[in-house]
């Protein structure tokens, strides 16, 4: 039975995303635990006079939070009839990287899902701020980032950009061959760069994703550089009508760029579509 974490804060985004993972999987026997996480960012600045001030904003926070993960938890009882899944809900104060670490290490989490869009508000910017975070300091777990408007349906077409320079390994590629057997699945593998030749190291490692891979289905394509990685790799999910693009979080490789494209140069990842990102 596979353990996933349902990141929650109430939000038409966040069902939008636990919606998608329950489709997902719901030919898979799954525990979902939905998590809600509180923490006043304010209160260093409140002042020794407001201690007790704070303490009611605390208890009125653990209670919405509580209430609101029951109403959540009702509303799939009613609604969600699937034999396959079971429901638990968590409730914590702290900030949401603390927090999702310590229950992926209690609760031996196998997916965390959430959905995700601009920080600053901008409907163009897919990748937010929380999900930025939980990516660079999480990669112990696969990450699924759902945008806020995506009507999950299918997965024919998964897209993965690779760049060939590390090897893989069979624990790192799992949630991507089981993606891709349990919905008959194709992986489309794009090369994006300036030049497509690739060295020794790239050959070598090329040969062993093609071991890995096995039976399923994949092609490989190679994609022109555009003006960013985020660009390159969006069009072409566009132009193939990709459901998901999938990437292994390594150092120095297409996530760093994607994170450094959408937080520092506020170019963001225009996607419409699920991201799931591997643990190296």
């Amino acid at each position: 039975m596979k353990n996933i974490l349902l990141l929650t804060d109430f939000s038409n985004n966040a069902w939008n995303a636990i919606f998608a993972a329950l489709k997902m999987h719901e030919h898979t026997a799954c525990h979902f635990w939905l998590l809600n996480t509180y923490e006043p960012s304010f209160a260093n600045i409140l002042g020794d006079k407001s201690k007790e001030r704070l303490g009611v904003i605390y208890d009125s926070l653990s209670k919405n939070s509580t209430i609101e993960l029951d109403k959540s938890l009702k509303y799939l009882e009613i609604n969600h009839q699937n034999k396959n899944h079971s429901f638990e809900k968590r409730s914590v104060s702290n900030d949401i990287v603390n927090a999702v670490k310590e229950i992926c290490n209690e609760k031996d989490i196998d997916l965390i899902v959430m959905g995700t869009k601009g920080a600053t508000g901008a409907k163009e910017i897919f990748m937010g701020s929380n999900t930025v975070e939980l990516i660079k300091m999480i990669n112990s777990c696969p990450i699924l980032a759902v945008p806020s408007k995506h009507d999950f349906k299918d997965l024919s077409k998964i897209l993965f950009p690779t760049e060939f320079t590390r090897p893989y390994t069979k624990y790192e590629l799992n949630p991507l061959l089981e993606l891709a057997k349990t919905w008959g699945s194709e992986i489309l593998i794009t090369h994006i760069a300036v030049e497509f030749s690739l060295n020794e190291e790239q050959i070598s490692n090329k040969e062993v994703l093609i071991k890995r891979l096995g039976k399923v289905e994949h092609s490989f394509h190679n994609v022109e550089m555009q003006a960013s990685v985020a660009d390159s790799i969006s069009s072409f999910a566009t132009e193939n009508d990709a459901d998901i693009i999938v990437l292994i979080n390594y150092k120095h490789t297409f996530i760093e760029k994607l994170t450094r494209e959408a937080v520092v140069k506020k170019v963001g990842f225009h996607s419409e579509i699920p991201l799931l990102v591997l643990p190296q």
